[in-house]
């Protein structure tokens, strides 16, 4: 009898103690161990709250998402401000009922803006009737820091080298499946990139991708080998930590929408 009179006490004084707590508007606590960095306390009351967002909405099939209000907006359906081609002017790919779509011989597209570590999500669409076959059949890619290519091809009951299909690290790494939706229908990359890191001109930590294509994880965090070579093994040449992304011209009229980029920065850091 007396432990429970003992525990309850304990417990409506550490309710009491709580509850005056918020009374007197404090989160948290300043007697709890400091953690690595010597910046704040365990449960501390008086660190940063993370931004609140509005996240978005998914998009369908006939139905284009909407992105999350911090994200950068690469395109949204009306124009080509934020790219440019190999010569800085405006690109030459064609807009078509909000439809960004790879025009033959434009050439590859590459942002203006610049990107380290960062969250990026496109939709892209295969051409439909599909022709070709294997790297000839609805090819482009997704570069980051203009030298590392996730690829984009029409998959879809259609097989080419694995390291070279749909959502692989090209020439490197094939994707744990093949998630392909058949050519015509709307398909999502989801790609957490983490960039190289350099230091004296030596290579301190490789880049890394997560990456979901429709929905599906793909790649886990995995570690690249180099720069994307094409019959060759990828190699790392020290480079800027940011670097812009690119949309590959391939000669394939693949279609995109939807593009949006959120840098990854910690919150309460400057």
């Amino acid at each position: 009898m007396a432990r429970r009179i003992t525990m309850a006490w304990w417990a409506t004084g550490l309710l009491g103690l709580l509850v005056a707590a918020c009374a007197l508007g404090q989160l948290g606590y300043q007697d709890t161990p400091m953690l690595p960095g010597g910046q704040w306390h365990v449960h501390d009351g008086t660190r940063p709250q993370p931004p609140v967002i509005d996240a978005g909405l998914p998009s369908t099939n006939d139905q284009v998402g909407k992105a999350p209000s911090d994200a950068v907006v690469l395109f949204d359906g009306s124009n080509l401000d934020r790219w440019r081609n190999d010569k800085g002017a405006t690109p030459a790919w064609k807009i078509e009922d909000g439809v960004l779509v790879c025009a033959k011989g434009g050439g590859q597209i590459t942002t203006r803006d610049t990107f380290g570590d960062c969250q990026v999500h496109l939709e892209w669409a295969a051409p439909t009737p599909p022709s070709g076959s294997g790297q000839g059949r609805g090819n482009s890619g997704l570069f980051f820091c203009g030298r590392y290519e996730i690829q984009i091809l029409d998959c879809y009951q259609s097989q080419t080298y694995p390291d070279g299909q749909t959502a692989a690290l090209y020439g490197q790494f094939p994707p744990l499946v093949n998630a392909c939706r058949p050519p015509g229908q709307w398909q999502s990359y989801d790609v957490i990139w983490t960039a190289p890191k350099f230091a004296n001109n030596q290579l301190v930590a490789p880049a890394a991708v997560t990456m979901l294509h429709n929905g599906v994880l793909v790649h886990n965090h995995t570690a690249l080998l180099g720069g994307t070579s094409h019959r060759g093994l990828a190699k790392y040449h020290p480079h800027d930590p940011v670097g812009p992304l690119a949309l590959q011209d391939h000669g394939n009229p693949v279609r995109f929408r939807n593009i949006w980029v959120r840098p990854i920065k910690a919150y309460d850091q400057p």
